[in-house]
């Protein structure tokens, strides 16, 4: 439970810092916006290229990859119908359905994998769903609907390649793929650049808490409190039942699908919110309470397959 503790204690900290910064102005009136602004075109882009460049592909074929695309998915798509019949519109639908299933793969997901898992690599195969899929189509689905004007099919198609954080991701891909060695003078700096993404993301996060009322209250209740739920309960359980029922996984390999699958909504959730003004209190919220959920689910989830 080391590693459980630990990942959540470092984030509670910068959150609590970021709290503290916005409670006392240190940052001005546009602190949590130039921070958002900062991790989503430029520290983010720069900390998944390093991520995909130095990834291990051999994992996109693998059960457990497939095992976690499919939770996923159904846990998106179980958010979505209810979204549908709520009509809750697609762009802030696109939003409630991340929260659901979107997971804390990098700054929560790593530190687990090594302490709990004993193997950070465990994280590759979500982050790899996340950035080469999962990222791209939601974020072009926020591009489309948050257009002035409807754009056209060419605008439309190419819409993932004008994404900072998309753009990072495929190009971290490509030097990958190609087998190519960035030399230290380029990457050295980038992957500086890309150490600001996660505190950067917390801090903002942390701002954002000020002068807030409870989570899971105000007009976005419902769906905040669906999300949290899918996300803490729905999708751990999915991932076991896809992985021991579909695919006969088992031990150590069953343990760490749900494990991942059991993470909280990622943080840069909220980023993507804040930038293209959708859902932001539907992430907020989501993200908050999942985090403070899923320490227990964890621990759950430990106790149950282990």
């Amino acid at each position: 439970m080391g590693g459980v503790i630990t990942g959540f204690a470092t984030i509670s900290v910068i959150i609590a810092v970021g709290y503290a910064a916005g409670r006392f102005d240190v940052l001005g009136d546009n602190g949590r916006q130039v921070l958002t602004r900062l991790a989503f075109s430029i520290a983010t882009p720069a900390l998944l290229f390093t991520v995909m460049a130095e990834a291990d592909l051999s994992v996109i074929l693998s059960a457990p990859l497939v095992v976690t695309a499919l939770s996923t998915f159904a846990a998106a798509l179980l958010f979505v119908v209810v979204a549908c019949v709520r009509r809750w519109g697609v762009g802030y639908s696109t939003m409630g359905a991340l929260c659901a299933s979107y997971v804390n793969a990098g700054n929560l997901g790593i530190p687990i994998a090594a302490y709990v898992l004993g193997d950070a690599s465990l994280v590759a195969p979500v982050l790899l769903l996340q950035q080469l899929f999962v990222a791209p189509v939601a974020l072009t689905i926020f591009d489309i609907t948050t257009a002035e004007e409807r754009p056209g099919v060419w605008r439309q198609l190419t819409s993932p390649f004008r994404n900072p954080v998309v753009v990072g991701s495929l190009l971290g891909l490509g030097v990958n793929v190609a087998g190519a060695t960035v030399p230290t003078v380029v990457m050295d700096p980038v992957a500086l650049i890309g150490g600001m993404s996660v505190p950067a993301v917390l801090l903002a996060f942390g701002i954002s808490l000020r002068g807030r009322a409870l989570p899971g209250r105000g007009p976005d209740r419902w769906p905040v409190l669906l999300s949290v739920l899918i996300k803490v309960t729905v999708q751990p359980f999915l991932a076991w039942l896809i992985g021991a029922g579909l695919f006969g996984l088992s031990g150590e390999t069953l343990f760490a699908v749900v494990v991942v699958a059991a993470l909280p909504a990622a943080q840069n959730l909220f980023t993507y919110a804040s930038r293209y003004d959708i859902g932001t209190t539907l992430a907020r919220d989501s993200v908050l309470l999942s985090t403070i959920l899923a320490a227990p689910a964890l621990v759950v989830v430990t106790v149950l397959l282990r």
